[in-house]
């Protein structure tokens, strides 16, 4: 179950030549890779990309009535060798997933690729995830793709740039005998726009075709001699071959050329935000039009010489704008012009930061900065627009940037709350228990894993020490076994990292060399951090997937023999006890817990869906949820403490004599009872109830509540007696 569901909008899928399609970006992706006629298609979901494979997963009866293979590859790794079918055959192939982590981990597969080069069209589709709101280490695709000399794509962020890039990556592909990535930034994802479609393509070359007759062709293996052979092929034959291609077909675009003797060099994933800027300079109206010429790399590389002379003809100065360091295409540029004599002022990141994501008040302050030392400002700008401003951060009344001032905070303000576990998540107990249990065993070393579970590194459990990447948390604790120590280290892994490299990397490697360290595996029942995709061990039916293989017995077979199934995570007793167990048993060898119970979120998806066909169906449903009793509540605040729940907060103390504030539980809540159950080390805390709204509820519940109800009234206004006898 994913966390979104597209089987309406892959309709849209459908639309033929003419017709005008109108959605999100990741949707018009798929779009276009059915007008090209793609064979097959794979890939490991994550964000910003997740969306596609959940579109892809949607949209199977479409693909397969053009006879389209699609995967959800076990990892990057699995996703990127599956281009290995455009080596020898003209089929045309597509994977996607998560950069840079996912070509980190595809990297093996990537190189010989593009060492042996391709026959079909063969596009790798990236979520560059790079900026502010990323998730992982601030890295880029660019770096991999000049090391293993892959042509990278970066178009503008609109549907009919996204759309024309994934067309022209495979016939780059092909013309270039090279597998092209396609970058796919955040926005762009999921830009919404329109664009005119053309029809769905057949595959020219189908996957029937290439098993009926299987090819070999040893210049593409990659084996010496011809490994040797495959460098001079690159440079010799391949990068003139793209780069021709890339001239003829004008992927790169020119604006406003001629309009003036300064001009701005930029990746197409950032013109909207340059257009914004200068349109807020006054040099760019709304609708794009520029009035400093502009040159639009689509492809981020190569780079191509003479476009960049041509571009730099006549001009005294160019800026070139690109996110991150080190800054390659400022060096390239730097390299062409020098080589071809070109004596232009080139600046880049003397005028904008080395580092970061360049968002609209970053790209404002750079072109400023450049259009001023070149006298541009006062000439085409009226004064009042040059004042335009947008800071990049809020700053209090009275205090501006640069400014050494700093204002005390307000005892009264509401401190950041780090991001934690979703309401009633069922990681949540595991962490509370390791906590609980910190105070009898004292600390160990704990090695995260990339997921939903990595937020145990922050307040309020503040476990975890690593994180190497997604299904390395056993093997990151490869090092710390000591025999002579009487503390195992910790290693957390998600289910979804233990299928997609941690049973091989982590458990198997942990049997072979005979470690002494703990795994718990979080089984929740989906890659939960990545929108809740099926995975092997999913206990739902999936019709096109085979599900339900359980964890345990995967652990098995690599020959763990210490190993304990907890079906119930919340049970708190119990997940103390057998991670007491874990970690002060005398028995060698690796100790395997998987804690079980179904993600949450997803859980209530699931159960919001059923629920409302029952209530349009007249029939009983109970949602259940928990309270606190503020005449009871100590404030004693460990429910909260040893918690973190976004649906505990604290309010007044309704008694005058008492002072603390106590816990509330909001609206939010689910149910789960964890809160009540750690509040006392285990124990149900007595200011705790739990509350059953029953709709559409039986003759017998209703009887019972009018009872009930009646009693109640009778013990309150016995009780108001008392109190008016006592005042008298």
């Amino acid at each position: 179950m994913a966390e979104r569901s597209f089987v309406k909008e892959v309709e849209k899928l459908r639309l033929k030549q003419g017709e005008v399609f109108s959605g999100e970006g990741i949707l018009a992706v798929t779009k276009a890779l059915l007008e090209s006629g793609v064979a097959y298609v794979a890939g490991y979901q994550g964000a910003p990309i997740s969306h596609l494979m959940d579109v892809l997963a949607d949209a199977q009866d479409i693909l397969a009535e053009y006879g389209i293979r699609f995967e959800n590859s076990a990892s990057e790794a699995t996703a990127a060798a599956t281009l290995s079918a455009s080596v020898n055959y003209p089929l045309r192939g597509a994977v996607t997933f998560k950069a840079t982590v996912g070509t980190n981990v595809a990297s093996d597969a990537l190189a010989n690729l593009a060492s042996g080069g391709v026959l079909g069209g063969a596009l790798i589709i990236v979520g560059e995830d790079y900026g502010e709101g990323s998730s992982i280490m601030q890295e880029r695709s660019h770096a991999f793709a000049m090391k293993s000399q892959i042509w990278l794509l970066d178009p503008r962020p609109n549907l009919p740039s996204i759309v024309q890039a994934v067309k022209m990556g495979f016939e780059l592909s092909e013309a270039s005998h090279t597998p092209v990535m396609l970058q796919m930034r955040i926005r762009a994802c999921h830009v919404h726009g329109k664009f005119v479609c053309a029809d769905n393509q057949l595959p020219m070359f189908r996957v029937e075709d290439a098993l009926e007759n299987p090819t070999r062709d040893l210049n593409r293996i990659v084996l010496p001699p011809s490994s040797f052979l495959h460098e001079k092929e690159k440079t010799q034959e391949r990068w003139p071959a793209a780069v021709r291609f890339i001239q003829q077909h004008a992927l790169n675009e020119f604006f406003a050329e001629g309009a003036d003797d300064i001009g701005i060099a930029l990746q197409g994933g950032s013109y909207n935000t340059v257009i914004r800027a200068l349109n807020l300079l006054g040099l760019a109206d709304v609708f794009g039009e520029s009035f400093i010429p502009l040159y639009v790399m689509n492809v981020a590389y190569p780079l191509i010489d003479e476009e960049f002379t041509r571009f730099c003809h006549g001009k005294r100065a160019i800026l070139v704008l690109e996110e991150g360091q080190p800054n390659f295409v400022e060096q390239n540029i730097a390299s062409i012009l020098h080589q071809h004599d070109i004596s232009v002022r080139l600046h880049g990141k003397d005028l904008l930061p080395m580092a970061g994501e360049y968002d609209t008040a970053t790209v404002l302050a750079g072109i400023r900065a450049f259009l001023e030392r070149y006298d541009r400002i006062e000439a085409k700008v009226p004064a009042a627009a040059c004042q335009v401003q947008i800071p990049s951060v809020t700053l209090p009344d009275g205090e501006t940037e640069g400014t050494a001032v700093r204002n005390e905070i307000s005892g009264n303000a509401v401190h950041a709350r780090p991001p934690g576990f979703c309401t009633g998540c069922p990681e949540r107990p595991i962490f509370t228990a390791m906590k609980l249990l910190e105070r009898e065993l004292g600390q160990h070393h704990i090695s995260a894993d990339i997921g939903c579970h990595l937020f145990a590194i922050l307040p309020p459990f503040n476990l975890g020490n690593t994180t190497m990447g997604y299904g390395l948390g056993t093997a990151s604790t490869s090092a710390l076994n000591a025999s002579a120590s009487d503390k195992r280290a910790i290693s957390v892994m998600g289910d979804g990292g233990f299928w997609h490299n941690g049973l091989t990397s982590g458990i198997a490697n942990s049997v072979f060399n005979r470690s002494d360290n703990l795994t718990i595996i979080v089984d929740n029942s989906y890659t939960s951090a990545t929108g809740g995709q099926d995975i092997p061990s999913s206990t739902a039916f999936n019709t096109s997937r085979s599900t339900g293989h359980g964890i345990e017995k995967a652990v098995k077979g690599v020959g763990v023999k210490w190993i304990r199934t907890i079906r119930r995570t919340y049970d708190l007793k119990r997940m103390i006890k057998t991670l007491r167990e874990a970690l002060t048993t005398k028995e060698q060898g690796p100790k395997v817990v998987v804690a079980q119970s179904e993600c949450m979120l997803n859980k209530q998806r699931r159960i919001k869906k059923e629920n409302k066909v029952m209530l349009a169906a007249g029939q009983r449903v109970v949602h259940e949820r928990f309270g606190v009793d503020p005449d009871t509540c100590t404030g004693d605040h460990s429910c909260i403490r040893l918690s973190g729940c976004p649906s505990l907060s604290i309010k007044t103390n309704p008694d005058p004599l008492r002072t603390d504030p106590v816990v509330t539980v909001l609206n939010s809540c689910v149910g789960c009872g964890l809160c009540g159950e750690i509040s006392h080390a285990a124990v149900l805390c007595p200011s705790f109830f739990k509350a059953r709204i029953v709709t559409n509820p039986s003759r017998w519940e209703r009887l019972l509540y009018r009872i009930r109800k009646r009693f109640i009234h009778y013990l309150q206004r016995r009780d108001i007696r008392r109190r008016e006898q006592d005042k008298v």
